[in-house]
């Protein structure tokens, strides 16, 4: 959640005074070995830009590209062109990806594979909290092989932050993403992870998985501290869902960065997923 998807668990300001809403506590969320920025060659960087995203500390993760601390970016996000003119920024609102989940109404399944319990418990818990809604997509958990797979790494903190999980956006044939990671590093969510957190943050990592961006991409700074950023203009990527506020919205569950609690869908939120599914 920056990993506010960063989702920032609060220990520094930019991340540390919240919790990375997607996915950091305190450092910015990849599994893996961060990359200098420089490593990324000049044309992804402006690939990434274009798409709408920052290019902010971007971290090659397998073939793909780690971005606002909790969104992966696979290839074929990279070389999709935008089918909507529907795109705007630099207000505080809604904000979904060219790539929503389709062939609706359907029920997509989810599985942890070699987790603590209380991230199964976690899973569930967030899964209840979707169903809730009465949307024409559902979620259901199964024992394994889900349609997305709930895995763990274990990673420390790098640069004052930690990662606290990473997802991505739905494929261009419609299917959600397929993988979450969550991270088991003690650091990130203690000895004893309090359920309710989990459930926040994995209901986070979900809103990505069916095609949300953080409601405030456009300036991360208003959930994570710190500098404020633009990220400027884009043609895909962000776009705007009608009915939802123009003035910040201080309890979205797509913030970029948590604030360490139990946040889940605020009425905003509500009309934004209704709208959609």
């Amino acid at each position: 959640m920056k990993t506010r998807l960063l989702f920032k668990t609060g220990i520094i300001a930019a991340f540390g005074a919240t919790v990375l809403l997607a996915c950091t506590k305190n450092n910015n969320n990849a599994n893996v070995t961060p990359v200098a920025k420089s490593d990324v060659s000049e044309a992804v960087l402006k690939n990434i830009k274009d798409l709408g995203f920052s290019t902010d500390q971007v971290r090659k993760v397998g073939d793909g590209y780690l971005v606002e601390g909790d969104i992966l970016l696979t290839q074929e996000n990279l070389t999709e062109a935008s089918t909507s003119p529907n795109v705007r920024i630099a207000e505080t609102e809604q904000y979904r990806t060219t790539n929503l989940v389709k062939n609706l109404p359907r029920t997509i399944t989810i599985s942890i594979s070699n987790l603590p319990t209380v991230y199964g418990t976690a899973t569930q818990n967030a899964i209840a909290r979707y169903n809730a809604l009465n949307l024409s997509l559902k979620f259901q958990f199964v024992s394994s092989r889900g349609q997305i797979q709930i895995v763990g790494f274990n990673q420390g903190p790098s640069g004052g932050y930690i990662t606290l999980g990473s997802s991505g956006f739905p494929t261009k044939r419609g299917e959600a993403y397929s993988q979450i990671q969550m991270n088991t590093n003690e650091q990130a969510y203690g000895a004893n992870p309090d359920v309710n957190y989990l459930t926040s943050v994995l209901q986070h990592e979900m809103g990505h998985c069916i095609g949300f961006r953080h409601t405030d991409y456009f300036n991360r700074a208003f959930s994570c501290g710190g500098t404020a950023v633009n990220e400027g203009a884009s043609n895909v990527g962000a776009i705007l869902i009608p009915g939802t506020p123009s003035t910040a919205d201080a309890g979205s569950w797509m913030l970029a960065c948590s604030n360490g609690g139990d946040r889940t869908f605020n009425t905003n939120d509500k009309v934004a997923l209704n709208y959609l599914y």
